[in-house]
């Protein structure tokens, strides 16, 4: 069965793209397929989808069984996008896009570990077949270090505190299981009185950034990206968090002016000034899309 799934900004998205043009396109990180689904309604030719989550491989490959060959799905992390390109003899594409969230699929199913609303086994690896989980990085790094992913990642100002307790706690006891985790941190950044948000959030934010190297290589992804454009082809991507949002923003502006190291000048039309945000409509029926930030340029060299 395929889990409910509402793909955010999808009518931004598809206007940016324009599809309706035909063309190949590729969702780098497809999850469930809803972007690409809207792309192919839309008219595009084909989309090649990657996703380095083997679930979502599975789930989204079920969902577009309908196009046939006009979709081809490949396991991989976004940030391959030129070697996926390359295996499959695919010349300059027409669009590409990028939704950088966690899927609704990977939060609801507590056996990955990336959620504290239920308990399961402290994982949070997007890419199940590789990497050492969110548990074994906890029972091996040092206090410092974790109070500077957690700082960093997930811009927590009691992540001295946190990090010492969680330090603490797995002298006691390995740390396995989400809920464990949230106790731990809870009892270490929380406060007294009303709080917006879980104080668990920030932590498990900085946690699933840290296991999956979200922000390692973005930079390059987008640049990859923009040379695998056609002459008008344009990028799309979505971020959640301040961190994604800010290396996507420097990297079209950089790319936008011109920089001898990627050997040409004004690559790139920023189409968004400011990133695009869900409307209240969207907001009120997806919660997930409050924090979305779309950005988009075309490629103009």
């Amino acid at each position: 069965m395929i889990p409910a799934h509402a793909p955010v900004l999808t009518s931004e998205t598809v206007a940016f793209l324009n599809p309706s043009r035909g063309g190949t396109f590729v969702d780098c990180t497809i999850g469930l397929g809803g972007h690409t689904a809207a792309l192919l309604e839309a008219g595009a030719t084909r989309v090649i989808g990657l996703d380095r989550d083997p679930r979502a491989i599975e789930l989204a490959r079920e969902r577009l069984s309908a196009w046939g060959d006009r979709v081809v799905l490949v396991h991989a992390d976004y940030r391959g996008l030129s070697k996926v390109l390359a295996d499959h003899g695919v010349g300059p594409i027409d669009g590409a896009l990028a939704d950088l969230g966690v899927s609704s699929m990977q939060l609801d199913e507590a056996e990955r570990g990336f959620s504290f609303r239920g308990d399961g086994p402290l994982d949070m690896r997007m890419d199940t077949s590789t990497g050492p989980t969110a548990a074994e990085l906890l029972a091996g790094v040092d206090e410092q270090e974790l109070a500077d992913v957690i700082y960093r990642f997930g811009e927590e100002r009691k992540s001295r505190r946190v990090a010492r307790a969680i330090v603490e706690a797995r002298d006691e006891a390995p740390i396995e299981t989400t809920a464990r985790l949230a106790s731990i941190v809870r009892r270490a950044a929380g406060g007294g009185g009303y709080q917006r948000i879980d104080p668990a959030t920030r932590t498990f934010q900085a946690l699933r950034i840290w296991v999956n190297r979200e922000l390692d290589g973005l930079d390059t992804f987008v640049i990859d990206a923009v040379r695998a454009l056609k002459q008008g082809g344009r990028l799309v991507i979505i971020a959640f968090h301040s961190l994604e949002d800010r290396i996507v923003k420097h990297t079209a502006r950089v790319l936008a002016k011109g920089d001898g190291f990627l050997r040409g000048e004004g690559l790139v039309r920023v189409l968004t000034k400011k990133p695009v945000t869900a409307g209240e409509a969207e907001r009120a029926v997806n919660p997930r899309a409050r924090s979305a930030k779309l950005r988009a340029v075309e490629k103009i060299a």
